[in-house]
């Protein structure tokens, strides 16, 4: 049985997504009206998962969250309104610890119960099933318990031993879905501002958010971080987030390769795509010049494709299992024989480094 803590101060959203959770058989699942009924809720009911809203009277969802993240770890899927001020409030979340968002309906939310539920179950069984590592914010953690300077974290990457690095101009190619953005922050902030090779990254995420998403990320690294809405000429030392909603292709054209989104196809399940971003990059470089990362994420996304760039002589590097909060993607590669490289989350970038060309 999942033990679901439902946190909103709507009674109208209580309702609706106690009605999708009320369906399944394996839920158990209580309310709360705002976060302070909630963290007493923490150690009576001790939930597996927690649905969080962002926005609630006397203690607002990323108060509730950091708190809980100090008191008792446990995943925390974030609803949230697709708004800028949201976008922004939900990416703090990721940094928190929340492992995944949910959108709230717009308009008449009764009427969007059919089209939430799907969404929903599958991202709060997710969540049940997601690792929080137990390093996740180690030194807040022990600062709130006896406010004391807390040690530095070890962290140990389990690669392989890097190929002879790849020369002339390539692609990096990165796929990540839950989890995403924490991940985003750690690989990013690990490479030098003259990396060698454009860095694409398709982040299953809505509209709204991967704008917020790229202006954070920017704030953040060494590297110009930007959404991809109109055709950009792709140039090192930059990393080209693609458009929630639509697809992150690349093509080439006078001047040289191009990053663009294109509207989503039906034949793929996920948006922005890995795996077409993935084949349309392979369409336009020999394989020796890509280098495909899948990090962690629910579903398939990006396995098949990166597999294919394997088998013709690209490297690809999948995070290892002990830091992907979900291993779904990066397993599934791991899975189908497609992974050059399985690496801790905290190796990747060294790894990226080691296959590419020294920076100039």
């Amino acid at each position: 049985m999942i033990k679901v803590l439902v946190v909103d101060d709507s009674a109208l959203m209580r309702k609706l997504l106690g009605q999708i959770l009320a369906r399944e058989v394996d839920f158990s699942v209580v309310f709360c009206t705002n976060g302070l009924e909630a963290l007493d809720k923490l150690t009576t009911f001790e939930p597996d998962v927690i649905t969080l809203d962002v926005n609630m009277p006397q203690m607002d969802g990323l108060a509730c969250l950091d708190r809980i993240m100090m008191e008792r770890p446990c995943p925390v899927v974030m609803v949230s309104a697709l708004t800028a001020a949201d976008a922004d409030a939900t990416l703090e979340a990721f940094r928190l610890g929340a492992v995944d968002f949910v959108a709230k309906p717009s308009g008449a939310a009764s009427l969007y119960i059919d089209e939430m539920a799907p969404e929903l179950l599958k991202k709060v069984r997710a969540a049940a099933g997601a690792k929080l590592k137990s390093s996740l914010r180690l030194k807040d953690r022990i600062r709130h318990r006896i406010g004391t300077q807390a040690p530095k974290l070890a962290t140990k990457a389990r690669a392989k031993t890097a190929a002879a690095s790849a020369v002339g101009d390539g692609l990096v190619l990165v796929g990540t879905s839950t989890g995403g953005p924490p991940a985003l922050e750690a690989l990013l902030t690990g490479l030098p501002a003259n990396f060698p090779w454009p860095v694409l990254i398709a982040q299953h995420m809505p509209e709204a958010f991967t704008g917020s998403l790229a202006r954070r990320l920017d704030g953040l690294t060494a590297l110009t971080v930007m959404e991809v809405r109109e055709p950009v000429l792709l140039k090192p030392g930059c990393v080209y987030i693609g458009q929630g909603g639509a697809d992150l292709v690349v093509s080439k054209r006078t001047a040289g390769l191009v990053a663009s989104a294109a509207p989503p196809l039906a034949e793929y399940l996920w948006h922005p795509s890995t795996d077409r971003l993935v084949r349309s990059a392979m369409e336009q470089l020999p394989a020796s010049q890509l280098i495909g990362v899948l990090m962690t994420g629910m579903g398939n996304d990006g396995a098949e494709a990166m597999t294919h760039l394997h088998q013709q002589g690209g490297k690809t590097i999948a995070e290892a299992e002990d830091t992907a909060i979900v291993w779904g993607m990066p397993g599934e590669l791991v899975r189908l024989g497609g992974a050059d490289f399985i690496v801790a989350l905290s190796g990747i970038a060294s790894q990226l480094q080691a296959l590419t060309p020294p920076c100039r």
